[in-house]
C-alpha cells in the first residue's frame, strides 16, 4: 500500500511563522526589473499598516504551533524611506511578534537607525545587492547605491540576525556573480540567493533587454556557488550559505536543497497595499509545463515562470525520473476557538474571528466534529501547491488517519474520508476559500472496490497480472483459479513480494520486468492483462505496453487499476511516525484515468490493436481515491 510523504517540509516554518506586510510601493531606487514599476506612487496609509500588523497578531494565535514566533516582515517598495518605521516596530513587538526588512539596505547604512530596530525584536533582513562592485550593483538599481548597501551589510553582520543577501540575476550581472561572492565571503552569518529576474513590472516591460535564459542563469549560478564553496573549504573558516531561488530543480542537480522561496523561509501570509485582509503566500506565478510530468523534483520545484514559459517553453528543462511520494501529511496545529453556534447551518471560518482569505486553499484543512474546530496545515514539499489544492478539492482526497500504524494499509478500516460541509454549498466564497470538512461515516472504499472485483471474478482463459506485488485481488480470482478455468502468471520485479504470496489453482511467478521477462516469454499469448494498483509504480508504462498488448488475443481485455494522491489527517505523533516509516516510495508518477487511458490508447494505435473501453470509474469527490479502466481487445 502506498506510504505518506517523508520528505521534510518548509524548514522556514519552524523558525518563525511569517507575515508579509508592502507598506507601500515607493523606493529610493529605480531598478529596471522593479516588480512594482507601474504603481511606484502608491503608499498604504499609516493607520492601514498599523490595523494589518494588529490583525496578523490576531491571527498569529491560529498559526502558531508550540515552539514558534510570529514575525511582522515590512516590505515594499522599500519600507526604510517610512518615516513611521519605528514606530511600526514597536508595534509590531508590543504585540509579541518579531520584526523583518526586505530592504534595499541604504537606510541601514546608519548605525542608530540599525539600532532602534534591533531594539525593537529586528530578527531578519533580506537584503538587496546585485554585484560585488559598485559598477555592477548601481548598473543593476541605475543609482549611486552600493556603498550604502555594503555598509548596511556590515552593520548588520555579526548581530545574531537571520540575514539574507539576494541578488535578481539578469542579462546585466549575469557574468559577474562570482564577484558578489568573493564580496560577501567575510560575512559568515549571511546567505547568499541568486534569484531569476520575474517578468513583472519591469522585468516584463523590458524583457528581451533583461530576461537571460533560464539555463544560462542556473549553469551560471552553479558555478557561483561552487566557486563560493571553494573558497570557504580553502580558507577553513566558517562562510557564508548558499541558496538559489526560481530556478527549476532539474537545472541545479546535486544543489536541490540549496533552493529558496518565501515558503522556505517561513512566510505564511502577505497582504498589498488595500488589500482588505491577509492572503496565503502562493506560487501561481509559476507553472510546471507539460516536461514536468514524471519528474521526481516537481512538489519541491518552483517550476518556470509564466511569462518565461510563454515567450521560450518548456525546452531547457531536462526532468529526472525517479520515484516521488503518494500521500501528503495535513498536521494537526490545535483547535480553533468557535462561535456558539457550531450547527450545520453555521460556518465557524466565514463566521468566527478567523475569516476566509488568510487560509491556504491546499495547505490549510479545517475539521468540524462534535462540536470542535481542528486546524491542519501540510508543509510538505512533496507535493506543488497546485497539486495539493487539487487533491483535496477538485478530487476530495481529504483523509482522516483513524489507524495507529505508520502507514495505512487497509483504506476501508484505517480511513476516514472528509468532505466539504453542508454549509460550504452556495458559499461565495466556495471557490477561495480553504473550506470546512466534515467526517463522512461511508466505507467508499469496499463499495468502489466491489466493481472491480465483479470484473476480475468474471476473468476467464490465461491472464498475465504486470505488478502483481501483493496480489490485492487475490480473492476475487481465487474462485476461479481454484476450479481451473484461470491460469495466472504473476510478474514483478521483487521476488520478496512473489516468495510471499499465495495463489489457489496454477499459478506461475516470475520475478523480473516486463523486458527482461518478455524474451522468457516467447511467443506466449494471453486473453486478459491486468496492472492492479501498479501503474504509477512502473517507470514506464508505455515500454511496458508497447511489449504486452500484442500478446492479448483478441476479445480479450486489458483492466488497469490505481490510487491517486490523497491528503491524510493527523496528530503530530501519526505525522511523526509516518515520516520515520522505512517504507520507500515506489510512485513514478500519479497519473489518473484520463492520463493513463490517453497513454493505453496511444500505444495501441502505434501497434494497430483496436481497443473498446467497458467500464470507466474516475476519482472525484465522494469516491475514494481508486481509479479503472477496462478495455475489451478487438
Amino acid at each position: 500500500m502506498p506510504s505518506p510523504s517523508r520528505a521534510p517540509g518548509y524548514p522556514g516554518a519552524r523558525r518563525a511563522v511569517k507575515a508579509l506586510l508592502k507598506v507601500g510601493y515607493g523606493c529610493n531606487e529605480h531598478c529596471a526589473f522593479c516588480h512594482t514599476l507601474d504603481v511606484r506612487e502608491v503608499q498604504g496609509s499609516a493607520e492601514e499598516v498599523e490595523a494589518k500588523i494588529r490583525r496578523a497578531a490576531e491571527l498569529a494565535a491560529y498559526q502558531l504551533r508550540p515552539g514558534e514566533r510570529a514575525m511582522v516582515v515590512l516590505s515594499g517598495g522599500e519600507p526604510t524611506i517610512r518615516p513611521e518605521l519605528v514606530r511600526w516596530a514597536e508595534l509590531i513587538a508590543s504585540l509579541d511578534m518579531d520584526v523583518g526588512l526586505v530592504t534595499n539596505g541604504r537606510m541601514l547604512a546608519y548605525p542608530e537607525l540599525t539600532r532602534a530596530l534591533l531594539a525593537r525584536r529586528l530578527r531578519y533582513v533580506y537584503l538587496s545587492l546585485h554585484g560585488g562592485s559598485a559598477r555592477v550593483h548601481n548598473l543593476m538599481v541605475r543609482t549611486q547605491a552600493f556603498d550604502e548597501a555594503f555598509a548596511a551589510l556590515q552593520n548588520l553582520a555579526g548581530r545574531g540576525l537571520d540575514l539574507h543577501i539576494n541578488c535578481v540575476v539578469t542579462r546585466h550581472n549575469l557574468a559577474h556573480l562570482r564577484g558578489l561572492v568573493d564580496a560577501v565571503l567575510p560575512f559568515p552569518d549571511a546567505t547568499l540567493k541568486f534569484s531569476m529576474v520575474e517578468p513583472k513590472g519591469g522585468g516584463d516591460r523590458l524583457f528581451d533587454h533583461l530576461m537571460p535564459r533560464v539555463a544560462d542563469v542556473a549553469a551560471r549560478v552553479t558555478e557561483a556557488i561552487a566557486h563560493g564553496e571553494a573558497k570557504v573549504g580553502q580558507s577553513g573558516q566558517a562562510g557564508p550559505r548558499f541558496e538559489h531561488g526560481a530556478l527549476p530543480l532539474c537545472l541545479m542537480p546535486g544543489r536541490e536543497r540549496q533552493f529558496g522561496d518565501l515558503k522556505t523561509h517561513g512566510y505564511r501570509t502577505m497582504i498589498e497595499v488595500g488589500e482588505p485582509d491577509w492572503f496565503p503566500v502562493d506560487d501561481f506565478n509559476k507553472v510546471h509545463p507539460a516536461a514536468c510530468d514524471g519528474c521526481r523534483h516537481r512538489g519541491a520545484c518552483p517550476g518556470l515562470y509564466r511569462g518565461y514559459h510563454e515567450v521560450h517553453g518548456d525546452a531547457e528543462l531536462r526532468p529526472v525520473a525517479g520515484p516521488r511520494a503518494n500521500a501528503f501529511n495535513y498536521t494537526l496545529r490545535g483547535l480553533v476557538p468557535v462561535p456558539a453556534d457550531m450547527s450545520e447551518d453555521h460556518c465557524p471560518l466565514r463566521d468566527g474571528p478567523l475569516g476566509v482569505t488568510p487560509w491556504d486553499r491546499g495547505r490549510d484543512l479545517f475539521v468540524r466534529h462534535n462540536g470542535k474546530l481542528g486546524h491542519y496545515h501540510a508543509d510538505t514539499r512533496d507535493f506543488s501547491d497546485v497539486e495539493i489544492a487539487a487533491s483535496k478539492h477538485a478530487l476530495g482526497q481529504v483523509y482522516l488517519d483513524a489507524s495507529r500504524k505508520p502507514a495505512p494499509d487497509d483504506f476501508a478500516s484505517d480511513l476516514v474520508p472528509l468532505a466539504r460541509a453542508r454549509v460550504c454549498a452556495g458559499c461565495p466564497s466556495y471557490a477561495s476559500c480553504s473550506g470546512l470538512f466534515e467526517p463522512v461515516l461511508e466505507d467508499i472504499f469496499t463499495r468502489d472496490d466491489a466493481e472491480v472485483r465483479r470484473h476480475l471474478s468474471a476473468l476467464r482463459g490465461e491472464l498475465l497480472d504486470l505488478g502483481c506485488g501483493e496480489a490485492p485481488y487475490a480473492d476475487a480470482l481465487a474462485p476461479a483459479l481454484a476450479a481451473g478455468q484461470l491460469r495466472y502468471l504473476g510478474l514483478d520485479p521483487d521476488p520478496a513480494r512473489l516468495a510471499a504470496l499465495r495463489l489457489p489453482g496454477t499459478a506461475e511467478l516470475i520475478a523480473g520486468t516486463t523486458s527482461t521477462a518478455n524474451a522468457e516469454l516467447g511467443a506466449r499469448q494471453f486473453d486478459h492483462l491486468t496492472i492492479l494498483r501498479s501503474w504509477n509504480h512502473l517507470p514506464d508504462p508505455a515500454a511496458d505496453l508497447t511489449l504486452l498488448l500484442p500478446r492479448l488475443r483478441r476479445g480479450g481485455s486489458l483492466m488497469v487499476v490505481d490510487n491517486l494522491v490523497f491528503g491524510l489527517a493527523r496528530t503530530a505523533a501519526q505525522s511523526e511516525r509516518g515520516e520515520r516509516s522505512t517504507a520507500g516510495w515506489e510512485h513514478y508518477r500519479s497519473d489518473d484515468a484520463t492520463q493513463a487511458g490517453r497513454c493505453i490508447l496511444g500505444v495501441a494505435t502505434s501497434l494497430d490493436r483496436r481497443l473498446t473501453l467497458l467500464a470507466r470509474h474516475d476519482v472525484a469527490p465522494g469516491t475514494s481515491n481508486q481509479w479503472m479502466l477496462h478495455y475489451r481487445v478487438d
